[in-house]
């Protein structure tokens, strides 16, 4: 029973919707611009554009249509959405200029025999267009996706 009424959710696939269309674009571009494909495009973080604010913002968008946008869960998912939105543009950025600085400091020491370490993830944030290309693809797909 309870299954059942979870896979009718309209806000759950949009959601879902929503973040399997913004890897998926990502795969597409990664292809485009190497001439290769590479799994890790399809499951890893950063890039165009944003699944994570795709979905947050799907999340919003389904809620507010559904709920309507003056109720108080709308107002609760759009303050998530919006701290979402300035995690994938800042914070989650920012961790990853530092992690490109360590590693270029890492190449240092390895090319002058003082340590070898793995590297640091460098992409695990968002450019502002990124942020709001996957805003835009969350609204989008939860407009489309409304009954």
């Amino acid at each position: 029973m309870y299954l059942a009424e979870f896979s009718r959710n309209y806000i759950f696939w949009t959601c879902a919707a929503s973040w399997i269309m913004a890897q998926s674009i990502k795969v597409a571009l990664g292809i485009i611009r190497e001439k290769r494909f590479n799994f890790r495009w399809f499951v890893g973080t950063g890039g165009m554009p944003s699944s994570h604010v795709a979905g947050a913002s799907a999340l919003a968008t389904s809620i507010g249509v559904t709920y309507g946008f003056d109720s108080g869960l709308f107002a609760a998912v759009l303050t998530f959405t919006l701290i979402v939105l300035f995690d994938a543009q800042g914070v989650r950025r920012s961790a990853g200029q530092q992690a490109e600085i360590l590693n270029k400091m890492l190449d240092d020491m390895y090319w002058k025999k003082k340590l070898d370490e793995d590297k640091l993830k460098e992409f695990i944030g968002h450019s502002p267009v990124e942020v709001w290309a996957g805003a835009a693809l969350g609204i989008l797909m939860s407009l489309l996706f409304y009954k």
